[in-house]
């Protein structure tokens, strides 16, 4: 073989072995950024449901008959009786 064709043959084999190279680290990077991919859509999904939930738990905390529970539970309020209940009349100035 001449010295032209050895050099083309060793071109083409390093640029065959290089491409295949590219190939591998292409695929493999593919296979970690799908896996990325897929552990971010569950996190996302595990935080829609979490913020579903916090506001599902909002509503609930908000309530009126939530409100009027605390009130009479912790606050030891109640609503006033006919004689307890005062009128102010607004004078006219």
């Amino acid at each position: 073989m001449s010295g032209k064709r050895i050099l083309v043959v060793t071109a083409l084999w390093l640029a065959a072995i290089t491409s295949s190279l590219a190939v591998v680290y292409s695929t493999h990077r593919s296979r970690a950024l799908t896996a990325e991919l897929v552990e971010a859509q569950h996190t996302r999904d595990e935080l829609r449901y979490e913020q579903e939930r916090l506001l599902l738990e909002r509503g609930a905390w908000s309530a009126y008959n939530r409100i009027e529970q605390v009130a009479r539970e912790k606050l030891d309020m109640h609503v006033p009786a006919p004689e307890e209940r005062v009128l102010i009349r607004k004078t006219e100035d």
